[in-house]
C-alpha cells in the first residue's frame, strides 16, 4: 500500500522521535520517486541561499509537505523542498530550505532530514547558513569555511542525540575533535584559490534564536572563540558525523554583530537575505566547483 503524505502540520509538529524504520520509510519513498537517484551528497542551504538548488541538472522537486512524517518550512528565505539532481556526474540532493528549533521543532525533527539523506545513500554532508560576524577582521559578505563550533543549546541539554541510541544511527558516544572534514576543507581551500574568492576560516557559534544575539551575548562569544553566530547547522553536522558522514561547513556573512551599546539599529532578517543574494552567485560559483573537485574515493563505501 502506498505511503500517503500528512497534511496535519500539528501532528507532525508534534512528532518528536523518529525510529530507524521509520526514517528509512521516508528514505524508500523518496527513492522510489521517478527520477530520484541515491545521492552521494547532501547540501542543506542555508536563508537566502536556496539559488544553488536551481543549478542542478536533471532535477526533480519533492515539496516538503508531500513527504510523509516531514517537518515543514516556516521563514521566509526557506523554500520548503528537497531537489535532486546533478552536479557534473555526482548524483546530489539539495535542502531548500531547512528547519530550526525556533520554529518549535524538536531536535530530532531539526535533524530528519540528514538520517534520511543518509539512508539514502550520501557520504558527504555539506552545511550552509547565513552568520553574524564577530570576528573584527572579516567583513560582510565574507564566506568562512568552518573549523569547529560551539553549540550551545548543546552544552544546556539540547543535543540531538539525547535520548535511547539506536546503534544503527551511530554510537552511543562519539568525539566532535574532527567532526568538520580537514580533507573537504583542503579541497574548499584549493577550490577557492583557483576561482579567486577569499574563503576565511573560523568557528560557528550557534544561538538557538529567534532573538539576535545581545551586545553581551556576543563579548561573551568571542571571549570563548567563536568568530560567528547563526541559528543552525550544529544539530545537523552532530547527526551527521554520528552517522558517519564527512561534513563540510560554511558560512555566509550577512551581518555584523553589535558590540557597542551605542551603536544603531539592531541586525534584522531582511539584510540576511539581501546579502545571501547578493553573494549568491558567488556561493553557486564555488559549490557546482567544489562538489566537482571532491575525489570519487570519498564518495565510496
Amino acid at each position: 500500500m502506498p505511503i500517503k503524505a500528512s497534511t496535519n502540520i500539528n501532528m507532525d509538529r508534534a512528532q518528536t522521535t523518529y525510529t530507524y524504520e521509520k526514517v528509512e520509510e521516508i528514505a524508500k519513498f523518496l527513492l522510489a520517486k521517478p527520477g530520484v537517484k541515491p545521492p552521494k551528497i547532501g547540501i542543506i542551504c542555508g536563508t537566502g541561499l536556496g539559488g544553488l538548488a536551481d543549478t542542478l541538472v536533471d532535477k526533480v522537486d519533492v515539496e516538503y509537505k508531500d513527504i510523509p512524517s516531514f517537518p515543514i518550512s516556516t521563514v521566509k528565505g526557506h523554500a520548503g523542498k528537497l531537489v535532486f539532481g546533478n552536479i557534473g556526474k555526482t548524483p546530489v540532493v539539495c535542502m531548500k530550505g531547512r528547519f530550526h528549533m525556533y520554529e518549535g521543532y524538536s531536535m530530532s525533527q531539526v535533524t530528519l532530514p540528514v538520517r534520511v539523506m543518509k539512508l539514502m545513500g550520501i557520504k558527504v554532508l555539506c552545511a550552509t547558513n547565513a552568520a553574524g560576524n564577530l570576528n573584527k577582521n572579516f567583513q560582510v559578505g565574507d564566506l568562512m569555511i568552518i573549523k569547529d563550533h560551539i553549540f550551545f543549546p548543546a552544552l544546556g541539554g539540547f543535543n540531538p542525540l539525547v535520548g535511547p541510541n539506536d546503534p544503527r544511527f551511530g554510537p552511543r558516544f562519539h568525539g566532535l575533535s574532527d567532526l568538520y572534514s580537514r580533507e573537504l576543507k583542503a579541497v574548499a581551500e584549493k577550490v577557492g584559490k583557483e576561482l579567486n574568492i577569499t574563503l576565511r576560516e573560523g568557528v560557528y557559534a550557534m544561538n538557538a534564536g529567534p532573538s539576535f544575539e545581545s551586545v553581551a551575548e556576543c563579548k561573551m562569544m568571542i571571549a570563548v572563540g567563536a568568530d560567528v553566530v547563526g541559528m543552525s547547522t550544529c544539530p545537523e553536522a552532530v547527526v551527521a558525523a554520528h552517522a558517519g558522514l564527512k561534513v563540510f561547513g560554511m558560512s555566509l556573512l550577512t551581518n555584523d554583530c553589535i558590540l557597542d551599546y551605542s551603536f544603531g539599529p539592531a541586525s534584522h532578517h531582511e539584510q540576511v537575505l539581501s546579502v545571501g543574494e547578493s553573494r549568491g552567485d558567488d556561493v553557486k560559483k564555488f559549490f557546482l566547483n567544489f562538489i566537482k573537485a571532491i575525489p570519487d574515493s570519498t564518495l565510496e563505501d
